[in-house]
Protein backbone atom coordinates (compact mmCIF):
# COMPACT_ATOMS: atom_id res chain seq x y z
CA UNK A 1 0.00 0.00 0.00
CA UNK A 2 1.46 3.32 -1.01
CA UNK A 3 4.28 2.00 -3.20
CA UNK A 4 2.85 3.50 -6.40
CA UNK A 5 1.96 6.80 -4.75
CA UNK A 6 5.44 7.16 -3.28
CA UNK A 7 7.05 6.25 -6.60
CA UNK A 8 5.11 8.94 -8.48
CA UNK A 9 5.87 11.50 -5.77
CA UNK A 10 9.58 10.65 -5.96
CA UNK A 11 9.44 11.51 -9.68
CA UNK A 12 8.18 14.99 -8.81
CA UNK A 13 4.47 14.45 -9.39
CA UNK A 14 1.82 15.84 -7.06
CA UNK A 15 0.08 12.81 -5.57
CA UNK A 16 -3.11 12.41 -3.58
CA UNK A 17 -3.52 8.88 -2.21
CA UNK A 18 -6.76 7.55 -0.81
CA UNK A 19 -6.97 4.82 1.83
CA UNK A 20 -10.14 4.30 3.88
CA UNK A 21 -8.60 1.79 6.32
CA UNK A 22 -6.95 3.70 9.17
CA UNK A 23 -4.32 1.06 9.91
CA UNK A 24 -3.26 0.74 6.26
CA UNK A 25 -3.14 4.50 5.77
CA UNK A 26 -1.07 4.95 8.96
CA UNK A 27 1.31 2.19 7.89
CA UNK A 28 1.81 3.80 4.48
CA UNK A 29 2.37 7.24 5.99
CA UNK A 30 4.92 5.74 8.39
CA UNK A 31 6.69 3.60 5.78
CA UNK A 32 6.87 6.45 3.23
CA UNK A 33 7.45 9.20 5.80
CA UNK A 34 9.76 11.20 3.53
CA UNK A 35 7.26 11.19 0.69
CA UNK A 36 5.30 14.28 -0.34
CA UNK A 37 2.13 12.22 -0.88
CA UNK A 38 -1.06 13.75 0.51
CA UNK A 39 -2.96 10.94 2.26
CA UNK A 40 -6.74 11.12 2.57
CA UNK A 41 -9.21 9.03 4.56
CA UNK A 42 -11.68 8.70 1.70
CA UNK A 43 -13.22 5.99 -0.45
CA UNK A 44 -15.01 5.14 -3.63
CA UNK A 45 -17.65 5.43 -4.88
CA UNK A 46 -17.97 9.11 -3.89
CA UNK A 47 -14.44 10.26 -2.96
CA UNK A 48 -16.04 13.17 -1.10
CA UNK A 49 -12.79 14.62 0.30
CA UNK A 50 -11.02 14.39 -3.04
CA UNK A 51 -13.93 16.16 -4.73
CA UNK A 52 -14.06 18.86 -2.02
CA UNK A 53 -10.44 19.70 -2.85
CA UNK A 54 -11.65 20.46 -6.41
CA UNK A 55 -8.80 18.42 -7.85
CA UNK A 56 -8.67 17.01 -11.32
CA UNK A 57 -6.04 14.49 -12.26
CA UNK A 58 -3.94 13.41 -15.22
CA UNK A 59 -3.82 9.85 -13.85
CA UNK A 60 -6.13 7.95 -11.52
CA UNK A 61 -4.99 4.54 -10.30
CA UNK A 62 -7.54 2.11 -8.89
CA UNK A 63 -5.31 -0.66 -7.58
CA UNK A 64 -6.85 -3.74 -5.93
CA UNK A 65 -10.01 -1.81 -5.05
CA UNK A 66 -12.66 -2.53 -7.68
CA UNK A 67 -13.59 -5.99 -6.33
CA UNK A 68 -14.49 -4.46 -2.96
CA UNK A 69 -17.33 -2.47 -4.55
CA UNK A 70 -20.70 -4.00 -5.39
CA UNK A 71 -22.28 -3.42 -8.80
CA UNK A 72 -24.20 -0.27 -7.79
CA UNK A 73 -21.09 1.19 -6.15
CA UNK A 74 -18.97 0.40 -9.23
CA UNK A 75 -21.45 2.30 -11.44
CA UNK A 76 -21.25 5.37 -9.20
CA UNK A 77 -17.48 5.02 -8.80
CA UNK A 78 -16.81 4.99 -12.54
CA UNK A 79 -18.70 8.28 -12.86
CA UNK A 80 -16.66 9.75 -10.01
CA UNK A 81 -13.40 8.62 -11.59
CA UNK A 82 -14.34 10.03 -14.98
CA UNK A 83 -15.35 13.36 -13.41
CA UNK A 84 -11.98 13.63 -11.66
CA UNK A 85 -9.98 13.14 -14.88
CA UNK A 86 -8.78 15.92 -17.14
CA UNK A 87 -9.51 15.44 -20.84
CA UNK A 88 -6.88 13.03 -22.11
CA UNK A 89 -6.30 11.70 -18.60
CA UNK A 90 -5.62 8.04 -17.84
CA UNK A 91 -7.27 5.51 -15.56
CA UNK A 92 -5.21 2.47 -14.60
CA UNK A 93 -7.05 -0.33 -12.83
CA UNK A 94 -6.34 -3.79 -11.50
CA UNK A 95 -9.10 -6.36 -11.11
CA UNK A 96 -8.66 -9.42 -8.90
CA UNK A 97 -10.18 -12.74 -9.96
CA UNK A 98 -10.39 -15.93 -7.96
CA UNK A 99 -11.41 -17.17 -4.53
CA UNK A 100 -12.00 -14.55 -1.85
CA UNK A 101 -10.42 -14.64 1.60
CA UNK A 102 -12.92 -15.54 4.32
CA UNK A 103 -14.44 -12.52 6.00
CA UNK A 104 -13.50 -10.07 3.22
CA UNK A 105 -16.17 -8.07 1.40
CA UNK A 106 -15.37 -8.86 -2.22
CA UNK A 107 -17.32 -9.35 -5.44
CA UNK A 108 -16.70 -11.03 -8.76
CA UNK A 109 -15.76 -8.39 -11.32
CA UNK A 110 -15.20 -8.95 -15.00
CA UNK A 111 -12.99 -7.05 -17.37
CA UNK A 112 -15.80 -7.01 -19.95
CA UNK A 113 -18.30 -5.39 -17.57
CA UNK A 114 -15.70 -2.89 -16.39
CA UNK A 115 -14.78 -1.97 -19.98
CA UNK A 116 -18.47 -1.44 -20.86
CA UNK A 117 -18.99 0.68 -17.75
CA UNK A 118 -15.93 2.77 -18.53
CA UNK A 119 -17.09 3.32 -22.12
CA UNK A 120 -20.46 4.54 -20.82
CA UNK A 121 -18.52 7.21 -18.90
CA UNK A 122 -16.42 8.38 -21.84
CA UNK A 123 -13.35 6.27 -21.08
CA UNK A 124 -11.70 4.50 -24.00
CA UNK A 125 -9.84 1.21 -23.52
CA UNK A 126 -6.07 1.30 -24.09
CA UNK A 127 -4.93 -1.88 -22.34
CA UNK A 128 -6.49 -5.18 -21.26
CA UNK A 129 -3.96 -7.71 -19.91
CA UNK A 130 -4.64 -10.72 -17.69
CA UNK A 131 -1.86 -12.43 -15.75
CA UNK A 132 -1.24 -14.65 -12.77
CA UNK A 133 -0.66 -13.20 -9.35
CA UNK A 134 2.86 -12.10 -8.46
CA UNK A 135 2.54 -14.00 -5.18
CA UNK A 136 3.10 -17.76 -5.40
CA UNK A 137 0.48 -18.55 -2.74
CA UNK A 138 -2.13 -16.63 -4.73
CA UNK A 139 -1.10 -18.35 -7.96
CA UNK A 140 -1.53 -21.68 -6.20
CA UNK A 141 -5.12 -20.66 -5.33
CA UNK A 142 -5.84 -19.66 -8.94
CA UNK A 143 -5.91 -15.92 -8.37
CA UNK A 144 -5.34 -13.85 -11.50
CA UNK A 145 -5.33 -10.14 -12.19
CA UNK A 146 -6.55 -8.06 -15.11
CA UNK A 147 -4.85 -4.73 -15.74
CA UNK A 148 -6.92 -2.18 -17.61
CA UNK A 149 -6.05 1.29 -18.83
CA UNK A 150 -8.42 3.88 -20.25
CA UNK A 151 -8.10 7.38 -21.67
CA UNK A 152 -10.73 10.06 -21.22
Amino acid sequence: MGRDAAAFASMGHSVVAVEPVDALRAAAINFYSTSSVVWLDDSLPELRLVRERANTFNVVMVTAVWMHLDEVQRCRAMGTISDLLVDGGLVIMSLRHGPFPKGRRMFDVSAEDTIELAAAHGLHLLLNVCSGSAQQANRNMGITWTRLAFRK
